[in-house]
């Protein structure tokens, strides 16, 4: 079973094309311009990941 962080992790990067989730104190690395598409599907695969930790 994935724990918390690597399911966050897996999202990130294959969802919302992260590279990783950690700070590198840079605006450019730390912040991005999502479409509410991605948005959307990221939550609903951390929801769905939720349901089946349960």
């Amino acid at each position: 079973m994935k724990t918390r962080d690597q399911a966050l992790t897996e999202i990130a990067t294959q969802i919302l094309g992260f590279e990783t989730l950690d700070t590198r104190k840079s605006d450019r690395l730390d912040f991005h311009e999502l479409a509410v598409w991605q948005i959307k599907a990221a939550l609903e695969a951390a929801y769905a990941a939720g349901q089946k930790a349960k």
